[in-house]
């Protein structure tokens, strides 16, 4: 195994590229994941790997060293300490850092369940929100969530981070705000929007057929698109000073409601 220990190695200096720029993930086809319990979570759903940097100090310390017994040795590179904190994007880490390849995430790649439960986002853009989302989606076994225009990449470390790995164990289809609209109407899936100034209130909306709800920024809401297609509008009580939630919280209220109709 070769060992790494200058912070001037191309190899290295390519890792942090490929940590701040999202068009280098895009042109190089790569991105990154950190830690050996995401790592777990992306071998378990079939991302190919293709580096993976190990810092043997550090990775003493992890809760999952038995990951290290799938990973192939021609692509392994051991690091110094120095090194692998130039490269980390988090604190605490265990010491793994790979490079791995996306996949493809389109509407037809998702499979859904004949009454699904969905979650869209639209113009998500801070990488720690869509992660959180994620959470709620996998905790709530969320058929998919759906990406419409967005203003992050949904590689960003930060996402994966945020996520606890479940970028890697929730499907996830990126496409435009038309395209899902499309898609909704093609499978009856009902939609609801979250919206402010709605006149029904999501405890009071039936979430036992298929749906759909729709959140956006909350700086600007939903755009007119989907107010002015989507099925129903929904809202959250807000009592207090500020009139909105967390983009992340408003999806937990209205996703842990649905599953609560559901029986889950």
């Amino acid at each position: 195994m070769e060992r790494i220990t200058s912070l001037q190695n191309s190899r290295i200096k390519n890792v942090i590229k490929l940590g701040a720029k999202a068009h280098e993930r895009k042109e190089q086809g790569i991105f990154i994941i950190e830690g050996a319990r995401e790592l777990s979570l992306a071998l378990s759903g079939n991302y190919t790997l293709d580096t993976v940097f190990i810092c043997s100090e550090l990775f003493e310390k992890t809760d999952y060293p038995e990951v290290l017994s799938v990973i192939p040795q021609d692509i392994l590179y051991e690091v110094s300490e120095a090194v692998f904190q130039k490269m980390a994007y988090r604190e605490g880490s265990d010491g793994l850092l790979v490079l791995a390849k996306p996949k493809s995430h389109t509407l037809v790649d998702l499979k859904l369940k004949k009454n699904p439960f969905v979650i869209v986002l639209e113009a998500v853009e801070k990488p720690g929100n869509l992660g959180a989302i994620l959470r709620t989606a996998d905790a709530a076994q969320a058929d998919a969530v759906i990406v419409c225009d967005p203003l992050t990449d949904i590689y960003n470390p930060n996402v994966i981070r945020s996520s606890v790995g479940c970028l890697f164990t929730v499907p996830v289809a990126v496409c435009t705000n038309a395209e899902a609209l499309d898609y909704l109407q093609k499978q009856s899936i009902q939609s609801f929007a979250a919206e402010l100034t709605a006149a029904q209130w999501y405890q009071d909306t039936d979430f036992t057929v298929p749906s759909a709800i729709i959140l956006g920024t909350e700086a600007d809401g939903l755009t007119d698109f989907w107010l002015k297609n989507a099925g129903r509008r929904i809202k959250i009580p807000m009592r207090g000073v500020i009139d909105s939630l967390n983009v992340s919280v408003s999806t937990a209220i209205l996703t842990f409601e649905a599953m609560r109709q559901r029986g889950f």
